[in-house]
């Protein structure tokens, strides 16, 4: 990137390129107009939306095709299909070459299409990353945003893997990165960004490009979900040296509290337990920074309810991920299958 041959440089004015925006649904009748009125209000319009329907019995696919008289929607049904290959069968289907892809659930910006889709001016870029952000309105909810997801000055764009509910690329980039891999039911688009750096595509950041979604709003919820990411990640081979030291951790630092409060009157014992607390308040330091911030409309009780949490959710997070992780493996082992090793 110090080569100034290599930079990219954004041109002024509206993008020529044509987009195709293309998403998975499956019974996503309450969120799914917010979406779509989202996509409306958008500054560059797509050219062409395809909503691939995994199997919707709840409305859904009534709700798309009320607007296809005021968007270019056209609805590929796909029962049975998980997300991958939902995505891969939108995206076979759409028209052009630059694909931008959402999920429902989320609100998309006004400006969020635009901001994806001008960099591809450039000839040089094949993947632009989006972010998103937590749309929380409880006590509950803004701690779970704070804890999970990092905020945008946290970012490093030459290392940042997109989510696919923020994200573009060109169709033949995709083509030749395999596509997203349909044997995967969980952290399908991690594998996929891995997929395309192993390619040697040029991602560049759009941090403008943002959507809004809304987080887990209860710790059932929230451990289903990050089990299932941690099952996708044993699955796929994924960050090995990540889930080990969080075994290490947990197994390691619940030993050495015991030894440390047996020993508490010695200098060492009282070394150890401090190590320990002070370890732990690190752990929860990046999430209260995010999270302060952001009490103002709260009440007193609920920002204390809500900074009460932050560990409790780190803690749910940690051992759904250590539940889910080694189903992932046992799966991968007795079913052998492509695998990106991080």
């Amino acid at each position: 990137m110090n080569n100034p041959k290599s930079k990219i440089v954004v041109p002024s004015g509206p993008p020529k390129s044509k987009v195709s925006l293309i998403m998975t649904v499956r019974n996503e009748a309450e969120s799914l107009p917010r979406l779509l009125d989202s996509v409306m209000r958008q500054t560059l319009l797509p050219n062409e939306v395809v909503i691939a329907d995994g199997g919707s019995t709840d409305g859904t696919q009534e709700i798309v095709r009320s607007y296809m008289d005021r968007l270019p929607v056209s609805l590929l049904e796909a029962p049975g299909a998980n997300i991958s290959e939902g995505r891969n069968a939108a995206i076979r289907e759409a028209s052009h070459d630059i694909i931008a892809a959402t999920d429902a659930g989320v609100v998309l910006n006004p400006n969020w299409l635009e901001a994806l889709v001008v960099p591809f001016e450039d000839n040089r870029v094949d993947v632009v990353s989006g972010f998103f952000v937590p749309e929380a309105d409880t006590a509950f909810e803004m701690a779970m945003g704070a804890t999970i997801l990092p905020a945008l000055e946290e970012i490093d764009p030459s290392s940042f893997l997109p989510s696919s509910r923020s994200v573009a690329f060109r169709k033949e980039a995709w083509e030749e990165a395999g596509g997203y891999p349909e044997w995967l039911d969980y952290s399908e688009d991690l594998v996929f960004d891995l997929s395309l750096k192993a390619q040697g595509k040029r991602f560049v950041f759009a941090s403008e490009a943002v959507v809004h979604f809304r987080p887990r709003s209860t710790l059932r919820a929230f451990f289903r979900q990050y089990y299932l990411y941690a099952r996708g990640d044993g699955k796929a081979d994924l960050w090995r040296k990540r889930h080990a030291i969080r075994y290490l951790t947990y197994t390691a630092g619940p030993l050495l509290a015991i030894r440390a409060l047996r020993h508490i009157e010695s200098p060492a014992g009282r070394l150890i337990l401090l190590a320990g607390i002070s370890a732990s308040a690190a752990y929860c330091r990046r999430p209260y920074l995010r999270l302060l911030p952001r009490l103002d409309s709260l009440s007193p009780i609920s920002k204390l309810h809500s900074i009460a949490l932050v560990p409790l959710i780190r803690l749910t997070g940690d051992v759904a991920k250590m539940t889910g992780y080694p189903i992932g493996v046992l799966w991968r082992l007795r079913r052998p299958s492509p695998v990106v090793k991080d």
